[in-house]
């Protein structure tokens, strides 16, 4: 790894070198873990927040990324929906963002962590029936 900033991979020399920025990776990942079932939403911090409530859209939020000597390690925040298996879900989002990260980047994941940081409940939709009477 050349820069602290920029993943350097190996492989063809004779082209030239390509850089990944973590922020790439992040976005990888986020979007991988949002497709599995189970995961409602990914946790972001409060500046994530107010760019997403001013129309942009961030596919890295909850997503931290350290690349480091042992190898990429990947954080991930999510909050998942009441009645599944935590543990299953949780496995699920590993392989997901595993299997995204090696089809897009060939790289290979040294860890894979997943947090759970909250559990998102059914909210209760009031159905209202009319009777209609002649």
């Amino acid at each position: 790894m050349a820069e602290k900033n920029l993943l350097e991979m190996s492989g063809h020399e004779s082209l030239g070198k390509v850089e990944i920025a973590p922020e790439v990776i992040e976005v990888i990942a986020g979007i991988a873990a949002s497709e599995v079932d189970g995961v409602t939403q990914m946790r972001g911090n409060f500046a994530a927040g107010v760019v997403e409530k001013l129309g942009k859209k961030n596919h890295g939020k909850g997503v931290k990324v350290d690349l480091s000597e042992e190898g990429v390690k990947v954080d991930v925040y999510c909050v998942m929906k009441f009645g599944v298996s935590i543990p299953t879900v949780a496995q699920k989002v590993q392989d997901n963002i595993r299997q995204a990260l090696f089809n897009m980047t060939a790289l290979e994941i040294s860890e894979v962590n997943i947090h759970v940081v909250g559990v998102q409940f059914e909210t209760a939709k009031q159905e209202v029936e009319v009777d209609q009477e002649m």
